[in-house]
Order: structure tokens, then sequence, then C-alpha cells
């Protein structure tokens, strides 16, 4: 089953050619929140909630610095604006688990966006789309040698069942048909090409390795050819 054809059938999306054709979403409410890391690191947010959603999950597209500025400067031939399409992750994201690198990822865009004008997309899809009990189950099997993607496998789900179709529609709704990518992750940019999003740049983040993640990161980049420089690989 080819890519785009595996993205329609999770999203029942039709398939026009080599691209999905994408029901529009609209914004639903748009409520500005003072932000606040751990380390002392602020920023405001203009945090945006959607009606017609394909998977109608609660995602979120938070608009960071002058991110209405960066989407009217690529209507007009500019760079476009810097997007990070983030899954949530409960353990990393809210807890600071060392386990994997999404907490960190997460710090990082938002200052980086916040910086260019962009936009941060918060997706509901924890753990490569399988959920939080399954992801703490895929846990176990990991601490007895599976690496991420066997140990999803093994509990009868996918690899990774992440779908960036409602990461396409809030894209469509807020303007940014173009923009520059802020992913190590080659499968996100293949998606959200087939979806009608223009990705100019692909921006890699930060390598944000630890004792705890180092087998997770060298997987990712192994089994799916994540753009992270681990040291092994420099």
């Amino acid at each position: 089953m080819t890519v785009t054809r595996r993205i329609a059938n999770r999203a029942g999306l039709h398939v026009a050619g080599k691209r999905l054709e994408i029901a529009p979403a609209t914004v639903r409410t748009a409520v500005t929140v003072p932000l606040r890391f751990g380390d002392g690191y602020g920023t405001a947010g203009r945090v945006m909630t959607f009606q017609g959603l394909v998977d109608g999950k609660e995602h979120l597209a938070i608009g960071l610095g002058d991110w209405e500025g960066a989407v009217a400067r690529t209507a007009h031939g500019g760079e476009p604006p810097l997007v990070r399409p983030h899954s949530e992750c409960l353990t990393g994201d809210v807890l600071g688990s060392e386990r994997c690198d999404c907490g960190p990822q997460l710090r990082e865009a938002v200052e980086r966006i916040a910086e260019v004008g962009g936009f941060l997309l918060y997706l509901r899809q924890e753990g490569r789309g399988i959920g939080l009990y399954a992801k703490l189950d895929a846990y176990a099997l990991q601490d007895v040698g599976l690496d991420t993607y066997e140990a999803n496998t093994a509990l009868g789900h996918g690899e990774d069942e992440r779908d960036y179709a409602p990461a396409a529609q809030m894209l469509h709704v807020v303007g940014a048909d173009r923009i520059r990518l802020l992913s190590n992750n080659p499968d996100k940019a293949a998606q959200l090409k087939r979806l009608g999003v223009r990705v100019e740049e692909r921006v890699t983040t930060g390598v944000h390795l630890t004792d705890a993640n180092a087998r997770y990161l060298a997987a990712k980049v192994d089994h799916t050819g994540h753009t992270l420089a681990l040291p092994r690989f420099a």
C-alpha cells in the first residue's frame, strides 16, 4: 500500500492523483495564552481550536511571534512561517521524562518559532498515535530489549500510526499553505506535501540526548531516517 493510500484510508480522505483531497476546517475559538517554561522562558501564544478536523480530536494551532506577519509575507513571496507539528507526549511534555526528547523539543520549538513567527501544532496523538496506555505498555517491552518501533508492532499496532491530515487542515485555515517545517522526521514532510502543504524547507531541531533516550534516538535514525546528528553518526 502506498503512503498516500495509507493516509487516505486512516483519515477517510479522497485520493486525487498523488495528492489527497481534504475537507476544509474552520477556527472555533482563538485566545491568547501566556506561556512559561520551567527554565523561566516565557512568551505568548494565540491558541486556536477548530471545527471539522477529520479525526474529531481536539488538536491545537498555536500562533507564536509575528505569525500573522509571517503568513502575510508569504503571500507576497517572503519566507514562509516556521511550523512544528508536535505530537502530544504526557510523559515528556508534562512529566519531564528523559526516555524521549519530546519535552526539550517542545521547549526549543516554542522559542525558535516565536523568534521568526509561525505555528506550533499540538497534535493529540500520544505514543505515535497508539495512545497513552499503549505507549506505556510499549515502554515495558522496550525495557526487555525491543526498540520503540518493534514494541508498537508487538502490541498489534503500526510502527507509527500518526496522521497529519488535521495538521494540514489547520495550516490551510490559518493561511499557511507554504511553510518551513521544524522537524527531523521525513514522514511529516511527506504527508503534509500529499495534503497540499508546500514544505519549502526542512529545519532540524537540536539533539536532546540523554543516557535514557540514546537507544530511542538511535532507532529513529536507523529505522525511519530522522535527521539527528547523534555522536555515533557525526
